[in-house]
């Protein structure tokens, strides 16, 4: 079975609560409070986990949330490789009005990490063996540089591992431009690569791939939301719809699709047949509520009715 090891630099503790109803000044009773650990790599490794995958986390985590963010993936089991910081691990928040179904997120900036924190975070990737999958995932703390991107992709090439990146912004662009095995954009950032304000369904192959034509990159998923997603290589293009489901949440939708993705590949799947895997858990998460993750008896569902 193939190595999956993702790499989270802004993990978080996720609280959820519900509320009757939000009102200004008044006090709120909560209801429902639930915790999660979060973060892109880690919702990705927690998704492969429950695929049946071989995976572990590697993150950065410090004082009492950093504690009860271990403690968190310790109840689900996931191996985890975790790298002492100076700044505690931040906590988002999310909060879902009951009057009227709206959740709403408050999402805390990355914690800084110090030069020594990110690249032990670094160290420990490189001194693991026999890696196959380096799964990057989540938005990078703004005092990182963006020359972290090229030391994973040279990280991963001396260990002959494929190289996946999930990001935003700067670090996005960035990866485009290094020798990384596949890109997951959504349909702005996509944009955002192309420097436009949109890109067009009936346009998106080509500028994928006018994408891959200037870049290292080998592969690029664009997800697309309700329409599934699509994914393209020089040589290829697969698109995979999903079947209609009553979406709950979207939250993690991306990290899931990201996971299955890996997780098929992983399994020497087709490209079509990962993407399926990635569109699969993708929807099997909106399925769920809050900040809950796909569970794989309903993958499996799906990608039977996916496969008619």
């Amino acid at each position: 079975m193939s190595k999956i090891i993702t790499l989270t630099f802004s993990p978080s503790i996720d609280k959820n609560v519900s509320v009757a109803k939000l009102v200004p000044k008044d006090k709120l009773r909560c209801l429902d409070e639930t915790q999660t650990p979060g973060g892109g790599g880690i919702n990705v490794a927690r998704v492969i986990h429950r695929l049946g995958g071989d995976v572990e986390a590697v993150f950065p985590e410090g004082g009492a949330t950093g504690a009860l963010l271990k403690q968190l993936l310790a109840k689900e089991n996931i191996p985890l490789l975790s790298v002492k910081t100076k700044n505690e691990t931040r906590e988002n928040f999310a909060v879902l009005d009951q009057s009227n179904n709206k959740q709403y997120r408050m999402v805390m900036s990355s914690v800084k990490l110090f030069e020594k924190e990110w690249k032990k975070c670094l160290e420990e990737i490189d001194n693991l063996d026999s890696v196959d999958f380096i799964v990057v995932s989540g938005s990078l703390p703004a005092n990182i540089p963006l020359s972290i991107i090229g030391k994973l992709a040279k990280i991963s090439k001396n260990k002959n591992a494929k190289l996946v990146i999930d990001t935003s912004g700067k670090a996005l662009k960035k990866a485009l431009y290094e020798e990384v095995y596949l890109l997951k954009p959504n349909q702005e950032e996509l944009a955002y690569l192309l420097n436009v304000t949109k890109v067009k369904k009936s346009k998106l192959e080509a500028a994928i791939k006018k994408l891959l034509h200037h870049s290292k990159c080998k592969i690029i998923a664009v997800s697309l939301g309700e329409d599934g997603a699509m994914l393209v290589t020089k040589d290829e293009t697969h698109i995979v719809k999903p079947p209609s489901v009553k979406v709950k949440s979207t939250v993690g939708a991306g990290d899931s699709m990201v996971a299955g993705i890996v997780f098929g590949l992983s399994k020497n799947e087709s490209l079509k047949n990962a993407l399926a895997y990635g569109v699969a858990c993708g929807t099997a998460t909106t399925m769920k509520s809050s900040t809950a993750l796909c569970q794989k008896v309903d993958v499996d569902e799906l990608l039977k009715k996916m496969s008619k």
